[in-house]
């Protein structure tokens, strides 16, 4: 198929293409608007609850907290015919990474076997085996040389990434909590839950490559007094890390009174420079001094790394006396996770699997992450801020012509071609209620996931390269109307992972 680069699509002659300037110019900004939550928010005042039908009177005291990234992305493909198992379609818009076998990895989990005590609760901290096998391999791996060493008391066992910042969360007093915006938006949406917390956001730029601008932490501790900073290292969605000395400025950050919360589930998802070896792994645990005294929170598990989202095992580590508080606030808030799953999992964690598996991990979505840029590249669309790690790219459309500049335009462009992409909208604090959405500094970005495999990328990459080539061949009238309203939301049939 023969394409055009991006920049050229603006010199076709003769096309007239109708400038969106407002939300109100935007057809999938409408349909955006109309779902429950979404409402934007005019006033200084608190947000007004909205229920599924506005016309409908307001239950009371209950405020619609709006479709999360991910249900939304995923009740707007279901009105396009999406469904779970359909290989027509190509879904990049997960949050997940493909759980088959891949070259070079141990062989997958296919069965476990479940002893009649393993059907009882574990406790809310988790099972004290698990609990040590997560300490030790933090040990192992960020602190062999470091007399301050990780024990069970230091680890938490959690039924999921969400329900580890939720206990966390539940047990911070009335703090301002400050994160740096493009973030993963699952922070706005549990924080806000716990209103003690005043959220404190600020945005990062394409000319610090979108990595944590720890100069600018440093400002809001002193001048805003934050007591908390969260963060994804690395970061999701823009796929940016700080390793090395700038990991070590980051953790320093945390004395001598701010505690540190780093969310660290793509710690394996590092591709190495030229020159260097694959196998490292990236952990705020290397720059702890003393394990217990140090405001470090570190939240990771099996998801991301071990590639088993489905089993919801996932670790806290921190000190001990957070541990315990932690313990609390799950007895609250979720009960623990998985029994079985947990004495499952320590096989998983014996340390020549984890090297075996990190290895296989890395070298695999290299491959897929380079596939992916070279593709996009060939079509005009070049990435100028290639992720160092996790699997996603932060796609740039500002060079497109409107209306296909815009990622909620763009995204539903995609879903006409049966992919799945998640608009860059969703990655900023809660910008429906805030201000016109066209404003948001995401505005002009989406987020592609080279978690699927290969086969589904394709299928997704050619679905990218069908839209600009009918830019290209048939002008702009074509984009930006004749979208497809939405089923009724069900969001009990969602995952909740984006």
């Amino acid at each position: 198929m023969t394409t055009t680069p991006a920049g050229h699509f603006r010199d076709i002659v003769g096309e007239f293409i109708k400038k969106e300037l407002t939300e109100a110019d935007s057809e999938a900004y409408k349909i955006f608007r109309s779902y429950p939550g979404h409402k934007r928010n005019l006033k200084n005042t608190a947000f007004e609850p909205q229920t599924v039908n506005p016309d409908e009177e307001t239950v009371p005291g209950v405020a619609h907290p709006g479709a999360t990234g991910v249900i939304y992305c995923t009740d707007r493909a279901m009105a396009n015919g999406f469904a779970y198992g359909n290989e027509e379609w190509a879904n990049l818009g997960q949050g997940a990474p493909e759980v088959g076998d891949i070259p070079d990895a141990p062989p997958r989990v296919q069965s476990i076997n479940i002893e009649t005590l393993a059907n009882e609760y574990a406790p809310t901290t988790g099972l004290k085996a698990l609990r040590s096998a997560v300490a030790d391999m933090y040990n192992a791996t960020y602190r062999k040389d470091k007399e301050s060493q990780y024990t069970f008391e230091n680890v938490c066992i959690v039924p999921g990434g969400r329900a580890g910042l939720s206990r966390v969360a539940a047990v911070v007093g009335d703090v301002y909590c400050g994160y740096q915006v493009p973030e993963y938006t699952t922070y706005s949406e549990v924080l806000s839950v716990f209103k003690r917390l005043v959220p404190i956001p600020t945005r990062l730029t394409a000319e610090n490559g979108y990595k944590l601008d720890i100069a600018q932490l440093q400002r809001d501790i002193n001048n805003q007094g934050l007591s908390v900073v969260v963060a994804s290292n690395p970061r999701n969605p823009t796929g940016q890390a700080v390793m090395g000395e700038e990991l070590k400025e980051l953790v320093s950050l945390s004395r001598p009174h701010t505690t540190l919360v780093l969310d660290e589930f793509y710690s394996w998802y590092i591709y190495p420079k030229e020159g260097e070896d694959y196998g490292q792994s990236l952990s705020g645990a290397a720059y702890v001094d003393d394990v217990n005294e140090d405001p470090v929170v570190l939240i990771d598990g099996l998801t991301k790394n071990f590639r088993l989202p489905g089993w919801r095992v996932c670790w806290v580590v921190g000190p001990k006396n957070l541990i315990s508080a932690l313990s609390q606030s799950g007895s609250f808030l979720d009960g623990g996770a998985s029994h079985p799953l947990q004495v499952a999992a320590l096989d998983l964690l014996k340390p020549e699997r984890v090297q075996a598996e990190k290895l296989a991990l890395q070298k695999h979505f290299h491959m897929k992450r380079n596939h992916v840029l070279q593709r996009l590249e060939a079509m005009g669309l070049p990435v100028h801020t290639p992720p160092a790690a996790t699997f996603y790219i932060w796609l740039d459309l500002s060079s497109l012509p409107p209306p296909l500049n815009n990622g909620l335009t763009f995204f539903e462009e995609l879903l006409k071609e049966k992919t799945i992409v998640v608009p860059g909208i969703f990655f900023d604090i809660n910008p429906s209620h805030r201000r016109d959405l066209f404003e948001s500094p995401c505005h002009h970005f989406v987020r592609i996931s080279f978690g699927p495999n290969l086969e589904t990328l394709d299928k997704g990459l050619d679905a990218i390269e069908r839209v600009l080539h009918k830019a290209n061949t048939q002008g702009m009238r074509h984009f930006g109307h004749s979208y497809r309203k939405s089923l009724e939301l069900n969001f009990a049939e969602h995952d909740t992972h984006l």
